[in-house]
């Protein structure tokens, strides 16, 4: 078993195995997390061959099985499900233990901080890890703000945000400090937290907040369309 695959395992495993627990019946949101894997996680599966292809970053073959889908370790391609499915399961789980607040902040700052963040990626653009995720960064707080701006003023959002940086600094410095992925110092700006490059965190927010989005969002859509006798959620 290579390290990577037993990242994504021991990052899995719990939500896995209490995705079945009685309050929080998280396998019951299996087609809101399929909806939001194959936009979200297929557009990050995409960038991530493009950025492979590139040379942004690469992938030590001492710590990977060998096995490659679309030019990426299956390992990476593993990434872009345990990763947000215990993301999500967080989510979830917080929903049941911590009260949601409106924040008292308007949305149009977020939409004006997401539009520095792509003008950001634009001033960037040499750097190609930096550019696309202060770009997706923006992106994400632009999208929200034009189809859910409650999102952003939901304290358990920014909780939920906070929190998932944890886990995250875990893995990640795992990942960064073996390393499992060897970064271009051409592509990045270049200071790290421990090991892990600045850029990873915006990595982090933008990815989770937009399999957030997609998540709630569908969950709204089918909800409403649902039958009074339908026993999904």
């Amino acid at each position: 078993m290579s390290e990577y695959l037993l990242i994504n395992i021991l990052t899995i495993i719990f939500p896995l195995a209490l995705s079945f627990e009685s309050k929080i019946r998280f396998y019951k949101k299996a087609a809101r997390f399929s909806a939001a894997f194959l936009t979200t996680g297929l557009l990050y599966i995409v960038w991530d061959y493009l950025a492979t292809k590139r040379g942004d970053w690469s992938f030590n073959d001492q710590f990977i099985l060998g096995y490659k889908l679309f030019f990426l370790p299956i390992e990476e391609i593993l990434f872009f499900v345990t990763i947000p499915y215990a993301a999500l399961f967080l989510y979830e789980t917080m929903k049941l233990y911590l009260k949601d607040n409106r924040i008292r902040i308007e949305p149009i700052w977020f939409l004006y901080i997401g539009i520095l963040l792509i003008g950001g990626g634009i001033v960037f653009n040499s750097q190609y890890y930096t550019s696309t995720v202060l770009i997706f960064s923006g992106l994400f707080l632009t999208i929200a703000y034009n189809i859910m701006p409650e999102l952003l003023r939901s304290s358990l959002y920014w909780k939920f945000i906070t929190f998932s940086f944890i886990p995250f600094i875990l893995v990640n410095y795992f990942l960064t400090s073996l390393p499992v992925v060897l970064y271009n110092p051409d592509s990045i700006w270049g200071p790290r937290f421990i090991t892990i490059p600045l850029e990873d965190f915006f990595y982090s927010f933008s990815m989770l907040s937009l399999y957030l989005l997609v998540y709630i969002y569908s969950g709204e859509r089918w909800r409403q369309k649902k039958s009074p006798l339908s026993g999904q959620d």
